[in-house]
């Protein structure tokens, strides 16, 4: 995948959109994903989009485009490191896992 990939926020016309391409064979990851969405700044890049790469493990998994257990890279445009480990169980669910940082914590009273 181009890393260097740009959208034309115009074109996008205030839709989120997420690119998927695999990585060479032996590459850290199997693929490289991206999601960019309109935002108060102009097009964001999300570094990690949880939604986004369940959606897409359900999808490449059943196509047969990826196999039951993969790594999937995000954020790597942006400088960041986020690994996404998807995998399918026996039951047929699919199930994302990884590492997060907290960023931002606090309490709502309702």
């Amino acid at each position: 995948m181009r890393l260097s990939l740009r959208p034309d926020r115009a074109a996008l016309d205030g839709s989120f959109v997420g690119v998927v391409a695999p990585h060479p064979a032996g590459a850290e990851c199997d693929f490289e994903v991206r999601a960019f969405f309109p935002g108060q700044a102009g097009l964001i890049e999300d570094p990690v989009t949880g939604s986004l790469n369940a959606a897409l493990g359900q999808w490449l998994i059943e196509a047969g485009l990826a196999p039951e257990r993969y790594v999937a890279g995000q954020g790597t445009a942006l400088g960041r490191a986020g690994r996404i480990h998807v995998e399918r169980d026996g039951a047929g669910d699919t199930w994302l896992g990884g590492a997060s940082t907290t960023c931002i914590e606090g309490r709502v009273t309702l």
